[in-house]
C-alpha cells in the first residue's frame, strides 16, 4: 500500500516543553552516535501529542536525532501505527478486519462506522471529531470481532454494542474497555472449563481492563505534563474526608468487595466513612487513596470501588454486598 504525507500541512510543529523533556531523556537512553535508534518512540510520542503525524513533526523529530529527513520518512511510512493524515479530534477508530475478526462479524461493524464516521475510511466525519480505518491484526482473535480506539481495545463486539460504544465517545464519555459480552478476559465463550474461579474471589476486571479504567486516557492527546511529575501523578488530589463519622452512623464500607476489616480501618483512618465519598472519586481522587493504603495498592481500580460504591450510595445492592448480607463472606466479618 503506498502511503504518502497528507496534502495538507501545518506550518510548524514543536513538543510541547514536557514532551521535549520526556524526549531528550529518551535520547540519553543511546549511546553517543545511535541516537537515531529513539526515532520510533520520538515519532509515537509527536502522534500522540498531534493526533496524527504531520511532516513539520517528522523533520523536527529527524533534526533532534541528527538523521536526513528522508530517513525519518521512510520510518514513518513504513510502520502503519502512524497516521499520515488528519484523525478525528475525539477518536481514531481502527477495527481489525484480519479472519478471526472477519469471519465473527468485522463488515458489521465497518458498516456502522461508514454509517456514523464516514463512507470512507481515513475521512473525517462531518463533524471532524471521528475516522476510521480496518486494520490488521490486532492480537485479540479469541474475542473478536474487535476494534482498537485510541489506547484500548474494545473486544467481543456486536454491531449494536459497537455503535453505542461509538456514541458514548460522542457524548464525551470514555466506555469501559475489553470484552462486551461479559467475558471476564479471553476464556471461552460457554464459560471456562479449568482453572475456575470461584465469583467471590474473582476480580471485577482483569489487570488490562482496570488499568485502562484506572488511567481513563483512552481518547486523550498527551501533552507530557502527565509525566512531568511522577511523584505529584502518583499523590493525586485529595478526595472529600471526614473528621470523624457522622452522627447517623459510618457506612459498612465491607459491603464494597476488595474492603475487608482491615481496609475499612484505613479508610476511616484517613476520613472515609460513606458510601457517597467512593462514588465521588475521580481518577485523581482515587490516586491520592491508593499511595496512602499501604500494602494494598491497586485495590481501588481492580475491584472497581467508585461504582460499587456508587450503587450502594444510591440505595441499590451489589451481588457481593447481599453476600455479606446473608453472612456468606467471612472476611466482611
Amino acid at each position: 500500500m503506498l502511503r504518502r504525507l497528507h496534502h495538507e500541512q501545518p506550518d510548524s510543529f514543536a513538543f510541547t516543553p514536557a514532551n521535549l523533556e520526556w524526549a531528550k531523556k529518551q535520547i540519553a537512553k543511546y549511546p553517543e552516535g545511535r541516537q537515531a535508534s529513539a526515532i520510533i518512540p520520538l515519532l509515537w510520542r509527536a502522534q500522540e501529542q498531534e493526533g496524527w503525524l504531520t511532516r513539520p513533526a517528522i523533520e523536527y523529530v529527524a533534526d533532534m536525532l541528527g538523521m536526513p529527513y528522508i530517513r525519518a520518512l521512510e520510518v514513518a511510512t513504513f510502520y502503519f501505527m502512524f497516521q499520515l493524515q488528519p484523525v478525528g479530534s475525539v477518536a481514531h477508530v481502527q477495527v481489525c478486519g484480519t479472519t478471526s475478526c472477519m469471519i465473527c462479524g468485522a463488515e458489521d461493524l465497518i458498516a456502522v462506522c461508514k454509517e456514523k464516521i464516514a463512507p470512507k475510511p481515513h475521512q473525517l466525519s462531518a463533524d471532524g471529531r471521528f475516522s476510521w480505518e480496518e486494520v490488521e491484526c490486532l492480537g485479540a482473535c479469541a474475542n473478536a470481532p474487535m476494534a482498537q480506539i485510541g489506547k484500548d481495545f474494545y473486544e467481543d463486539l456486536t454491531a449494536e454494542s459497537f455503535a453505542a460504544i461509538l456514541d458514548a465517545f460522542a457524548r464525551g464519555e470514555v466506555p469501559r474497555p475489553g470484552p462486551q459480552n461479559g467475558r471476564f478476559a479471553a476464556e471461552p465463550k460457554g464459560g471456562p472449563t479449568t482453572l475456575i474461579i470461584p465469583p467471590e474471589e474473582r476480580q471485577a476486571a482483569n489487570a488490562s481492563v482496570a488499568l485502562a479504567l484506572a488511567k481513563g486516557d483512552t481518547i486523550a492527546r498527551i501533552t507530557g505534563e502527565e509525566e512531568a511529575s511522577p511523584a505529584a501523578a502518583a499523590e493525586g488530589e485529595a478526595p472529600e474526608l471526614m473528621s470523624a463519622p457522622p452522627a447517623e452512623g459510618a457506612d459498612d464500607l465491607k459491603k464494597i468487595k476488595g474492603i475487608g476489616p482491615k481496609l475499612e480501618k484505613m479508610l476511616n483512618d484517613l476520613g472515609v466513612y460513606l458510601y457517597r465519598q467512593i462514588a465521588a472519586w475521580t481518577p485523581a481522587h482515587a490516586a491520592w487513596i491508593d499511595s496512602r493504603l499501604e500494602g494494598f495498592k491497586g485495590r481501588v481500580a481492580r475491584d472497581e470501588w467508585v461504582a460499587q460504591a456508587r450503587t450502594l450510595a444510591e440505595g441499590g445492592k451489589t451481588e457481593f454486598s447481599e453476600r455479606v448480607e446473608r453472612g456468606e463472606v467471612p472476611s466482611s466479618e
